[in-house]
């Protein structure tokens, strides 16, 4: 897979791009990621990218020549791409999202600065617009990255577990259970009993349990959507008698 990344600031890519999953997978050769400095595209003796507002206002806008004319110029170099501009207000962006991104051959992603990007690219020149939540950043690019991790994790031969990613929160609309690992008693606080047990439908279940119980408390809105099955309603009225409340045990003559 291709990833195309049009910003003005192309270093802040240098370091993420070496690293970790990322960073594995381009030296695997599974992913591509090319990074464009929008101002070589600029026609003007100081690569202007950005000036004032018709109508006045505050701040900087983007222009349009210079990241158009990257985009055509790019528009034949690979398979054809799914243009996105990284904009606040884009459809916000989720695991389903991510699911369809990896399915393409080439994305090139558009990172917009300052006040945004004039209307007219987002109008005319890209396919899909994309928010990573409902905050304000300086620029497009950490959001690219989040999208470039996102997807490039769910690609084929990326994790070295291939049910990695089919099994972490927002695969489905639920959190992960509760995870623990050595040592069994950490400073009083000691693994659930449960986990040490060797049963691994039981196991299972608790972790099942966990994870809807977590859902419901601290993402209602995910819970709302959840399509509970018969089994998910047992555990859920069984929860709190059989697993208890899905914290670590504390021993009662520790101090904290």
């Amino acid at each position: 897979m291709i990833f195309d990344i049009l910003t003005i600031f192309p270093a802040m890519f240098s370091s993420p791009l070496e690293e970790s999953i990322v960073g594995k997978a381009r030296e695997r050769g599974l992913i591509r990621v090319r990074v464009h400095n929008i101002r070589d595209w600029a026609t003007d003796k100081h690569q202007m990218t950005d000036d004032r507002p018709f109508g006045g206002g505050e701040g900087m806008v983007m222009k349009p020549e210079p990241i158009v004319a990257a985009l055509r110029a790019l528009k034949d170099d690979g398979p054809p791409a799914k243009v996105i501009l990284l904009s606040p207000q884009g459809r916000l962006f989720n695991q389903q999202i991510a699911r369809d991104l990896s399915l393409l051959p080439r994305i090139a992603l558009v990172c917009g600065r300052y006040e945004g990007v004039d209307e007219r690219v987002a109008e005319h020149f890209t396919d899909d617009q994309i928010s990573i939540g409902d905050y304000i950043l300086t620029g497009g690019e950490i959001a690219a990255m989040v999208i470039l991790d996102s997807v490039t994790r769910l690609l084929p031969g990326v994790l070295g577990n291939a049910d990695s990613a089919s099994a972490e929160s927002f695969s489905e609309p639920v959190l992960e259970y509760p995870q623990y690992t050595r040592p069994q008693d950490f400073e009083g606080w000691s693994v659930p009993e449960i986990l040490l047990s060797g049963n691994h439908d039981r196991i299972r279940r608790w972790r099942r349990a966990q994870a809807l119980l977590r859902t419901s408390v601290r993402r209602p809105d995910l819970f709302s959507r959840l399509e509970l099955s018969a089994e998910d309603l047992a555990l859920l009225e069984a929860a709190g008698e059989e697993f208890g409340g899905g914290q670590s045990g504390r021993e009662p003559d520790r101090e904290s």
